[in-house]
């Protein structure tokens, strides 16, 4: 059976004019070279050289044996590049859970920015809240997990959380508060506003409060709520026509601009660190590091036009 190493050899020995010359130029020994054109002429049938001089000529077997093998590891290497090129833009599928507000304002923005790269990602999203990701990471049900944290996050490396199984937790950027007041309130001229400036508010609360009740009784006061809804795009409308004034963090803003909302960012609360958790085996995973990349990337732009 001819091997292709016989057929590398012979257009060398072909293209080199020596056995000696084909032997510098592949890296073999001559003997070695020698051996190849041995095993190929048996595997043929007939004589492919002959000496000349100091070197050798192929024969006319050996120069059309030669014509097809250059034939042959051309279309190899055409098929070796194809692949090559497939294989770079193999679709990835990941598991990515998220709080809300990342999932609507860095990853569509990181998403676009993959389609134009070689590796095709594929995001099973789920929106989860911070204390969950853990345990999605720890079970294996999510691959990458986007979390949020009030106190300031580990520094990119080897980090352990209520999850057994360590992780990598890798920074993204640091969000605010701000309060969300319908056009022309008489807050809306401040840059900035305190807690205890809303005491007279009537509020718009997601189900989760406990936090913002706990900060608004240390202020002295008890919010009035008027409607409760976990939708970004409701709380925003609510406020729009009046209904009442809300909190959402500076993530929550970036999509979409109502005009006739005006947030201000709220001083007395913790700024809000986002982070991406993941096991340190899945950073290995091509789709998993080029999305992360991607968010990365993504996160540092809009922290630079929030500046």
């Amino acid at each position: 059976m001819i091997d292709l190493r016989q057929l590398t050899v012979l257009t060398e020995v072909c293209r080199a004019g020596s056995y000696s010359a084909a032997a510098d130029s592949l890296g073999y020994t001559q003997p070695a070279i020698s051996y190849h054109m041995r095993a190929l002429e048996r595997a043929v049938g007939v004589a492919l050289t002959v000496k000349a001089g100091r070197g050798v000529r192929l024969t006319p077997a050996g120069h059309r044996l030669a014509e097809r093998a250059q034939g042959v590891l051309a279309g190899l290497r055409d098929v070796e590049n194809e692949f090559e090129a497939l294989a770079a833009r193999t679709r990835g599928r990941v598991r990515m859970s998220s709080v809300q507000s990342v999932s609507v304002a860095v990853l569509p923005a990181a998403l676009a920015r993959l389609g134009a790269s070689r590796i095709e990602v594929e995001v099973e999203l789920g929106q989860t809240a911070s204390q969950d990701a853990y345990r999605l990471l720890d079970s294996g049900e999510t691959d990458l997990a986007i979390v949020a944290d009030d106190e300031p996050g580990e520094a990119a490396g080897e980090a352990t959380g209520p999850a057994v199984t360590p992780l990598r937790r890798v920074p993204l950027l640091v969000d605010r508060r701000h309060v969300l007041l319908p056009r022309g309130h008489a807050l809306a001229g401040r840059r900035s506003v305190h807690l205890a400036d809303l005491s007279r508010e009537r509020w718009i609360l997601e189900r989760d409060r406990e936090r913002l009740l706990r900060r608004c009784a240390e202020a002295g006061f008890e919010p009035r709520v008027v409607t409760t809804t976990d939708d970004q795009a409701t709380t925003l409308g609510l406020v729009g026509d009046g209904v009442g004034i809300a909190l959402m963090d500076g993530l929550g803003l970036l999509p979409r601009c109502d005009p006739r909302v005006e947030p201000r960012p709220l001083d007395d609360w913790p700024r809000r660190h986002v982070c991406a958790l993941l096991r340190p085996e899945a950073a290995r995973v091509p789709a998993v590091a080029a999305l992360l990349e991607a968010l990365r990337a993504v996160a540092v732009e809009q922290s630079r036009d929030a500046a």
